[in-house]
Parts: C-alpha cells; sequence; structure tokens
C-alpha cells in the first residue's frame, strides 16, 4: 500500500504566514455537504485511496489538517499583470495552500490547493466561494488535458455545499462547490513580481532559492538567472502542449501562470472547434488577446514581465539573453509536441518536422475539420480514414515519409483507435453534460465522460 507522505516545507519557509509570503486563514464552515468528485487514481498513488469518506469530508471541505502536515491554511499573497494591466489588489481570495506531500512515485513535491474555500485578506469584495458549475469545468479542463499528456494540475476532489450563489454570468441563485486540486508548485509568476514591486529583492533571492531547493534540486538556489532558464523552458513545452490540444486558456495573466511551468486554475476555457487562430475562450476578451493563435505571444509577454521582476535582485543583462531564446524553445516543442501527437517520430531534420507540421495546420484550416480529427484519423500515419478528408494530397505525401513510434503501432490495435471518433471536450459537450446535472442531478454521464478520458490517457501512457 502507498505511504502518504506529508511535508510541512511551504510552512517552515514562511515560518507560518509571518515574513511577507503568506497569511494563515481560516475555511469557510459548510453546513451541508456532499461529495460529488473524488479522483480515485491519484488519491491512490499518494496514499490517501483507503480515507474514508467522513475523512474525505473532514480532510478536503472542512479542511482539518492531515496527520503530520502543516497546521493551518496559507493564503498566498501576489500581485500580477491582469490583461497587461498591473494589479497589486490581487491575492488568494478564495483559496489556500492547505497542505503538501511528496509524490511516492516520482519523489516531487505536491501542494494541496483549494478554491471556494472561504475568504481570505485578499477577497476584495468576494464571497470567496466557487459555483458548482465551476468545479465541474476545473474537472473536465484537467481530466481532458492530462489525458492528451499536459502538464497540468489535478482535480482532486470537489463537494457541493449546499449553498446558493449570486453571479453575473450565470443563472443565478447557482449551486456551491468548494475544490482541492494537486499540483506540482503553487509559486506564480505574480509572487515575483509583489516582491519586485515592494522592493523586497532578498526577500525576492529568498524565493528564488526556495523554489529551486524544492522544484529543480539539480540547480544552484543562488542562481536566479538560470532558475528563470529551467522554467522557460519548462514554460514554452506548456505552451507547446496547449496549442496542440487546442486548449485555450482564457486569462493567461501573469497571477496564473507558475514556476514550474505547470497549467492550472481553469476558468473561461475552450477546446477548439476547427483550427482558427482568432478563436477565444473569455466572453470579455473582446480584442482577443488571449486568443488561440496568441497565446504563444501572450506567454512570452508573462515571461518578459517576470523577467524584469528578477533584475530587481539579478543580472538584467543575462536574464534578457534567456528571455530572447524562448521563441526557439517554443518552436523546437511544438513540433516535438505535434509529432508525440501524431505517433510519429520526429526527424532529426527539423526542417521536414516543419514542413509536416505546416503541412497540418494548413489542412485543418483549409478543410476546417475538427481539430481533433487530425490526430485521430492520422494516428501514426494510418491511411484508413483518408477518405474523411479532402484536399490532403500534400499532407499524405509528406506523412508517407515519417516513421511512426514503436509504440503508436500498439496503440492503433487498443480500443481508442478503434472508435469512430475522438474523445472531445467541445463547448456543447460540457453544457450537455451540465444540463444534466443542473436539470436532473444526474451526474453519471459525467463520470462516464471521466472515464473514458482516463482511458485514453491510460492507453497514451498518461495519468496516475
Amino acid at each position: 500500500m502507498t505511504e502518504f507522505r506529508p511535508q510541512l516545507i511551504y510552512w517552515q519557509f514562511d515560518h507560518g504566514g509571518q515574513n511577507g509570503f503568506a497569511d494563515i486563514v481560516l475555511p469557510a464552515e459548510f453546513s451541508h455537504l456532499k461529495s460529488r468528485f473524488w479522483n480515485e487514481p491519484w488519491a491512490d498513488r499518494i496514499g490517501l485511496g483507503s480515507v474514508s469518506t467522513r475523512e474525505r469530508e473532514k480532510h478536503f471541505a472542512r479542511f482539518e489538517p492531515l496527520n503530520g502536515a502543516q497546521p493551518k491554511p496559507l493564503a498566498m499573497r501576489y500581485h500580477g499583470h491582469q490583461f497587461q494591466h498591473y494589479n497589486e489588489d490581487l491575492g488568494d481570495g478564495r483559496g489556500f495552500l492547505f497542505a503538501q506531500a511528496q509524490d511516492p512515485i516520482d519523489l516531487r513535491l505536491l501542494d494541496f490547493g483549494t478554491k471556494g474555500s472561504g475568504q481570505t485578506p485578499y477577497s476584495r469584495a468576494g464571497d470567496g466561494r466557487l459555483t458548482l458549475k465551476g468545479a465541474f469545468r476545473e474537472a473536465l479542463a484537467t481530466e481532458m488535458l492530462e489525458s492528451l499528456g499536459v502538464n497540468t494540475s489535478k482535480t482532486f476532489c470537489f463537494f457541493e455545499t449546499g449553498e446558493r450563489l449570486q453571479r453575473n454570468d450565470e443563472p443565478s441563485p447557482t449551486r456551491a462547490a468548494v475544490l482541492t486540486r494537486l499540483s506540482h508548485g503553487h509559486i506564480r509568476f505574480g509572487t515575483f513580481e509583489r516582491l519586485a514591486h515592494l522592493r523586497e529583492s532578498d526577500r525576492l533571492r529568498q524565493l528564488v532559492a526556495y523554489s529551486a531547493r524544492n522544484y529543480f534540486p539539480a540547480l544552484d538556489p543562488d542562481n536566479g538567472v538560470l532558475f528563470f532558464c529551467v522554467f522557460l523552458e519548462r514554460t514554452a513545452r506548456l505552451t507547446a502542449q496547449w496549442m496542440m490540444a487546442g486548449f485555450v486558456h482564457g486569462v493567461l495573466n501573469t497571477d496564473n501562470m507558475n514556476v514550474t511551468g505547470e497549467s492550472f486554475d481553469y476558468g473561461p476555457w475552450r477546446f477548439l472547434p476547427t483550427y482558427r487562430p482568432e478563436f477565444t475562450a473569455a466572453y470579455f476578451d473582446h480584442a482577443g488577446l488571449y486568443a488561440y493563435g496568441r497565446q504563444p505571444s501572450a506567454v512570452y509577454w508573462n515571461l518578459d514581465r517576470l523577467a524584469l521582476a528578477l533584475s530587481t535582485a539579478y543580472d538584467t543583462t543575462s536574464l534578457r539573453a534567456e528571455l530572447v531564446r524562448f521563441p526557439d524553445h517554443f518552436q523546437r516543442e511544438v513540433l516535438a509536441c505535434f509529432f508525440e501527437r501524431m505517433g510519429l517520430e520526429l526527424p532529426v531534420d527539423l526542417g521536414q518536422a516543419e514542413e509536416l507540421f505546416v503541412a497540418g495546420m494548413q489542412l485543418l484550416a483549409t478543410t476546417q475539420k475538427p481539430f481533433e480529427d487530425l490526430f485521430f484519423d492520422w494516428y501514426a500515419g494510418r491511411s484508413e480514414r483518408a477518405a474523411h478528408w479532402t484536399a490532403a494530397t500534400e499532407w499524405q505525401r509528406l506523412l508517407a515519409a515519417m516513421t511512426p513510434c514503436a509504440q503508436s503501432l500498439a496503440r492503433l490495435a487498443g480500443g481508442y483507435y478503434r472508435g469512430e471518433s475522438p474523445e472531445t471536450m467541445l463547448i456543447e459537450e460540457v453544457e450537455s453534460l451540465w444540463s444534466e446535472i443542473d436539470r436532473n442531478d444526474n451526474w453519471q454521464p459525467f463520470y462516464d465522460k471521466v472515464a473514458r478520458l482516463r482511458e485514453k490517457g491510460r492507453g497514451h501512457g498518461f495519468g496516475a
């Protein structure tokens, strides 16, 4: 049986919230709780698979401390650029760091972070709550992204709380929930921006050293430039994964990005129906700042803000020299991700790889066929679904010169690729699943969808 391994790392570093990085907070009290989602694969992996229903509620809805973990929740302090405008009135307003643990499998640090767990000093005028639909949507986003191999947080669990919330962007009153996510880090870009804004360069160095020791232990904790280089590369990888998943984050603000290069905190996300670079996820993104095709430039801009913050404590010239390498990192990573999704070996000649990539994107743009169909119909170079496509002659010629990965040929014989269509997560599907919950309290279609996504992920080597 896997052993749960709690840690006190951030609690000890922050000295209980007294030295300027976080604040001790109290969780909200909920009178009526109903478990709606429990991530059994990840619970089993980290040693919490055998906890009783009562213990789940005790620790992940009432947030009584886990044995050996930090004694009280911590709300993070941070600033950030929101739609490229600086905002110092930020921080964890409806969540906190509840606990940390060590993953028994890969030994990495895992954070339990919450959403909808009550008001904090940073709630501003908010109620600190989360809608049930928001929790449901976050679970779908993380399950879909995990099934595609994207470096994402995991939705660990959520409970319906029995409260009725007023919201301006959905029919109200609406049902409420409290959610716990698992991630490999909680330090946001905006955390460093806050310290730079306050001109606390010594504390900024402390935070870099903490992050390096716990997330990148091979690094010199005093080398902020090398630290920036490593998570720049990881961020390039994440951005490429988003693009090849057809994922549109929606709110790529600096407070929604972290130093481990992990996707988290899902709001108005969408997946592409067809290849359209101008496609946006957030109804309030009128200028299309965070449109699908502009995500790489938005991430680059955020990294520029981070480099500017770090330059208050480290060499500016060296940081800028690393920053300008981002486009090259991203280009290599997007080709690697494309070939991974296609089940093909990445050619040594990256020019040849780019030719196939461009042809694939052009085919999607020309035909306006569903985005996921390219990776499903042509996986490992198979041709039996070619009849579904038109204008694919050049694509087929280039594809024929590529080599399938050995494991991708085995996957073709599996259940997923024997189906009639790929698993997708379009807005119509999301709304249909939610309608069953909202109108009939029928959660089975949601659970069935999660099960299918996990089966797909396991078939490709992804998941707990």
